[in-house]
């Protein structure tokens, strides 16, 4: 199993809106399963969000879990996180790669195209996001995708493949059998009563589809 299965967390910071919640949410989201973690926060509070991405890289590391910072190359050279996550107007994958290094993981969002993820592939990717595939909370402009993007993105890449975008746990069965091998979840995840219950039942998902395909 390689690393990019399951769970693929990101964080939101009207859900999680100081420093308390934010590491209680994600301990309960690591202590489930969450294999991935994407800090989002689009504040200019350059303190804070140094503050933040540090403690999470220490909180991830604790339970083997990878920490994904989104948009910012600088702060994830600041605090040494695993990589960084770009949308289609964010800094150059080739400048990422530059600043962070051979050995970072550089996830780059597609949207709705097989043609950008091509792009990202060949320029040295290590994975590739689509969506949204349903009415997203966070993002309720983006553009739509089709599941069978998934299907097709798997039949060209050898590459793991995220899917975001209103991601649901009754949604995702669906989205694992298009070729999703994690799913990006924000309100469905951290907006959940029990968010360790939660992350396990998302997990449980991709397990159980593991020991069919077996």
């Amino acid at each position: 199993m390689h690393r990019f299965h399951g769970l693929y967390g990101v964080t939101d910071s009207q859900l999680q809106p100081d420093d308390r919640i934010l590491i209680e949410t994600v301990e309960q989201a690591l202590m489930g399963g969450m294999k991935v973690l994407q800090y989002r926060d689009k504040s200019l509070d350059a303190g804070k969000r140094l503050r933040q991405a540090g403690a999470l890289k220490v909180l991830c590391h604790q339970y083997q879990a990878m920490l994904i910072i989104n948009d910012d190359v600088e702060l994830a050279l600041d605090v040494e996180a695993d990589g960084v996550h770009l949308g289609q107007q964010d800094e150059s994958l080739a400048y990422a790669r530059e600043r962070l290094g051979d050995y970072a993981i550089i996830g780059i969002s597609c949207e709705n195209s097989l043609e950008k993820a091509q792009t990202a592939v060949a320029q040295g990717a290590n994975y590739i996001a689509f969506g949204k595939f349903f009415p997203s909370r966070t993002k309720p402009d983006a553009k739509n995708a089709d599941l069978s993007i998934l299907t097709e993105a798997r039949q060209m890449f050898d590459l793991p493949i995220v899917a975001i975008g209103g991601i649901t746990l009754d949604n995702t069965p669906d989205v694992i059998s298009a070729g999703a091998d994690m799913v990006a979840v924000v309100n469905n995840l951290f907006a959940a009563q029990n968010i360790r219950d939660r992350s396990e039942n998302f997990m449980a998902l991709f397990n159980d589809k593991q020991r069919e395909a077996v």
